[in-house]
C-alpha cells in the first residue's frame, strides 16, 4: 500500500473511530437521563459552603424519586430547538446539526431537522445515530435503569452551593455497579423543589478501547416550573482521533401546549422528521 493510501486509510479510520466514541458517549449521556468537568468543560466558580442541619442522603434521594413521579405525572408534552455541534479544543465545529424535538407524554419524541452542516462522516455516524437513540428511548424500545435512585446510587453530600440564582445541595454520585449507563461523579440538586440542576461526570465503566478519556457536563433551567435540560457537553479523548466536544444547546422550549399552532411554529415546518412510539 502507498504512503498515500496508508494516510488516507489512517484519517478515516481515526474519523470513523472518533465519530462512534462520541455517540457511545453522548447516548451515555442521554440514557442517565438527568446530568468533574473536565479541560475544556466550564466550572462552578462559588464555594461550597456548609451544609444546613437535618439534611440527609436518604431523604434527598427519597426527594428526587418523588420529584421525577410527579413531574413526569405533569409533564404532558414539549418542544424544544436543538443545537448538536462537534467542535475541536480550538473551537472549529466539525459537524453541525439544527432541528425540533417534540414530545408528547408518555412516550413519543419526534425529531424534525430543519439544517445541518459539516463532515457527513460525523453526522451520519454520531449525530443521526444520538438523535435516533434518544428517540428510540423514549419509547422503551432501548430501556435501562440507569435512573438516579437509591437502587442505583449512593450519595456522599458536600454541602451547598449557589448555581445562578438556586440553591443548590452539592453531592458526590457513587454508582452501585460498574455500569456503562450509570455515572460516577456529582449532583447539584434544587434545595427548595430537589430537583437535579447540574450534573457533571464521568461513566461508571469503560465504554471502549479507544476511549481514552470521557467527561460530561449536563446543565437544567427551569420552565414554566419544569426542569429541563438547557446545555450538555462532552469532552472525548480518542486514539487516533485526539480531543473533541459534543455540544448540545436547548432553547425555545414550550411546554404543555398540546397541538396548538404555537407549539408547531416555533420553527418552520420543513426538514426531515424522525419518530418513534411504542
Amino acid at each position: 500500500m502507498r504512503r498515500n493510501d496508508r494516510a488516507t486509510l489512517h484519517t478515516k479510520l481515526g474519523l470513523s473511530l472518533g465519530a462512534a466514541t462520541i455517540v457511545a458517549v453522548a447516548m451515555f449521556a442521554v440514557k442517565v437521563k438527568a446530568q468533574t468537568s473536565g479541560e475544556g468543560l466550564p466550572n462552578l466558580e462559588a464555594r461550597v459552603e456548609p451544609l444546613r442541619p437535618g439534611v440527609t442522603e436518604s431523604q434527598v434521594l427519597a426527594e428526587l424519586a418523588a420529584h421525577n413521579e410527579a413531574r413526569k405525572a405533569a409533564l404532558h408534552d414539549y418542544a424544544v430547538l436543538r443545537t448538536y455541534q462537534v467542535v475541536d479544543l480550538k473551537g472549529k465545529v466539525h459537524a453541525e446539526k439544527l432541528g425540533r424535538m417534540e414530545f408528547l407524554s408518555p412516550d413519543k419524541k419526534t425529531f424534525t431537522v430543519t439544517s445541518e452542516s459539516g463532515s457527513g462522516v460525523v453526522r451520519n455516524m454520531a449525530l443521526n445515530p444520538l438523535i435516533k437513540s434518544e428517540v428510540e428511548a423514549a419509547a422503551g424500545k432501548e430501556h435501562h435503569d440507569s435512573a438516579i435512585s437509591a437502587d442505583n446510587y449512593s450519595l456522599n453530600l458536600l454541602g451547598e452551593q449557589q448555581v445562578g440564582p438556586y440553591r443548590c445541595f452539592v453531592a458526590e454520585a457513587r454508582p452501585k455497579r460498574q455500569d456503562k449507563y450509570l455515572f460516577e461523579g456529582k449532583l447539584w440538586i434544587d434545595a427548595d423543589d430537589y430537583s437535579v440542576v447540574r450534573i457533571e461526570g464521568h461513566p461508571a465503566k469503560k465504554l471502549s478501547f479507544w476511549i481514552q478519556r470521557a467527561d460530561f457536563v449536563r446543565q437544567y433551567q427551569k420552565i414554566d416550573g419544569f426542569w429541563l435540560p438547557q446545555k450538555d457537553q462532552t469532552l472525548v479523548q480518542v486514539r487516533l482521533y485526539g480531543k473533541k466536544v459534543l455540544t448540545i444547546d436547548h432553547r425555545g422550549y414550550v411546554v404543555n401546549a398540546g397541538q396548538s399552532k404555537d407549539a408547531r411554529a416555533i420553527v418552520p415546518e420543513a426538514g426531515i422528521a424522525l419518530t418513534s412510539s411504542r
